[in-house]
Parts: structure tokens; C-alpha cells; sequence
């Protein structure tokens, strides 16, 4: 699996590690992801997601119905 968030769409970035003789060596910064559990009312079932930190906070304030319902509208989410 792949590490992107399914409600925001963040991925890795890349970069450099730079020493102190300014040696610069690539290196991945990696996003906060968690797998989380959501209920949908609605369609009476869970979901299971992988959702950054700021994707959790979207959640808390749109609620899940509306931010799947934006993600499939932007394609973020299948």
C-alpha cells in the first residue's frame, strides 16, 4: 500500500540531509498517516481509511459523509 492519504491526497515529498560539512545526501519525508476506522450513518456501515493528521481534522469539522462525498468528487478517493 502505498503511503497518501485518501481524504487529503498527501504523499511523500523528497529532500536532503545536510550535514554539517554541507554533504547533502536525498531523504523522504513521510506523511502522518494513520488507519482509522469511520461510521456512515447514512449507508449504516464502518470504513476503514488512511488519513493524515490534517485529513482527520477535516473529518472532525465537515463530518465523514461530506468529506467522502468532496474526495470522490475530486477523485482523491475510488
Amino acid at each position: 500500500m502505498s503511503k497518501v492519504c485518501e481524504i487529503t491526497g498527501k504523499k511523500a515529498m523528497f529532500g536532503n540531509n545536510v550535514s554539517f560539512s554541507v554533504n547533502k545526501t536525498r531523504r523522504r519525508f513521510n506523511v502522518n498517516l494513520s488507519k482509522k476506522r469511520f461510521y456512515i450513518p447514512e449507508e449504516d456501515r464502518w470504513v476503514t481509511l488512511k488519513v493524515s493528521a490534517k485529513g482527520l481534522k477535516i473529518i472532525n469539522k465537515k463530518g465523514i459523509s461530506a468529506v467522502l462525498k468532496a474526495a470522490k468528487a475530486q477523485g482523491v478517493l475510488k
